[in-house]
């Protein structure tokens, strides 16, 4: 089982306790349907080891509702579940090392500077010293004090230079991180934000005093079984590239769209009236509903595809359960009433 970590689960790599978990882990995928890849095995070890509750019931819901196992769902289980490192805590401690570098750079040039400073003063006051004969012992005990602190400016010098590297390496590490972050929270097919990212924001946005509007819409792509089965995974994959482009083209700047999984989209709305939000998803339907989208290695037109849309207007009382629950049941009422709709 995976102990405490930071990036990677640590497993237990005794061999017949593991062999004993994949007895039951390959029929147990097998069973359900299951694709056994590297991210299914991972979460399902865990799930057979049954010492992960929190994973194991949000997969006993999955399985006992029906709902398919696909690749938004696994990574969503594996990020919640498994390898749950907190990207914000990285970038925290990045943060206050970043601090520190600066903090030891603004010193050393400090430092330096009054190095330099001392040496300056030193060699007028050697000068003038000089100029006196009987001190001239003593200008050579300030002399040999002026080359100690020219060596001390040097120093300085050299150490600001490496520290400067030091921080230029720093921020190249903050700009990888940031882009770890995003990859992190973007869905890989749509480029949209992920399942996570979703939670996260419309969480954020609920728990925020805001005397605005804010709406939720879900989106479906109607008959997409259909779709996967007549021309392939990889076609149905284009077809919600393509809604996923739509969303984009006609959300407005501050809202934020996401694939809520498989074939379900959803833009969330702040500071948005439900007629504004209702004349947006009208408009992503109307374009989709007029498209005639063509399979690309032989031009073939795949017919018309639509989609389904439910809106829900946040209450005062909503937690964003109650949120998605609601703009679910518009989008369910709106494929039960002849699909190709926008319900509210």
């Amino acid at each position: 089982m995976p102990s405490n970590h930071s990036i990677l689960p640590i497993y237990d790599f005794s061999v017949s306790l593991n062999n004993g978990y994949l007895k039951n882990i390959i029929p147990f995928l097998t069973k359900n349907e299951i694709a056994a890849n590297p991210i299914n095995y991972a979460i399902f070890y865990d799930y057979v080891a049954k010492q992960n509750p929190k994973l194991n019931s949000a997969v006993d819901e999955l399985l006992n509702n029906q709902k398919p196992f696909d690749c938004a769902t696994s990574f969503a289980l594996y990020e919640t579940y498994i390898c749950n490192t907190s990207l914000n805590s990285i970038e925290n401690i990045n943060e206050k090392i970043h601090k520190v570098l600066l903090q030891a750079t603004d010193a050393i040039g400090e430092t330096c500077t009054k190095a330099e400073q001392t040496n300056d003063s030193f060699q007028k006051k050697t000068a003038i010293l000089e100029a006196t004969s009987e001190l001239a012992a003593g200008s050579s005990i300030l002399q040999e004090i002026i080359q100690e602190t020219r060596s001390l400016a040097a120093t300085s010098q050299a150490m600001q230079v490496q520290l400067n590297a030091a921080n230029a390496e720093m921020e190249q590490l903050r700009a990888e991180l940031a882009q770890v972050r995003q990859i992190a929270v973007t869905d890989g097919l749509t480029g949209l934000l992920n399942r996570r990212a979703f939670d996260q924001t419309l969480s954020e946005i609920i728990e925020q005093p805001c005397s605005e509007t804010t709406c939720l819409s879900m989106l479906d792509i109607d008959h997409f079984k259909q779709v996967n089965d007549t021309y392939g995974h990889t076609i149905g994959d284009h077809v919600i590239k393509f809604v996923a482009t739509l969303l984009k083209k006609h959300a407005e700047d501050h809202h934020h769209v996401a694939r809520y999984g498989g074939e379900e989209l959803a833009i969330i709305m702040p500071n948005t009236p439900k007629h504004k939000a209702i004349e947006i998803s009208e408009n992503i339907r109307l374009e989709m509903e007029k498209s005639r989208l063509k399979r690309k290695t032989d031009n073939l037109t795949l017919g018309q595809i639509t989609i389904s849309i439910g809106i829900a207007e946040l209450q005062p009382n909503d937690n964003p359960e109650s949120l998605i629950t609601r703009a679910d049941s518009a989008l369910y009422q709106a494929k039960k009433s002849g699909r190709n709709k926008v319900m509210h």
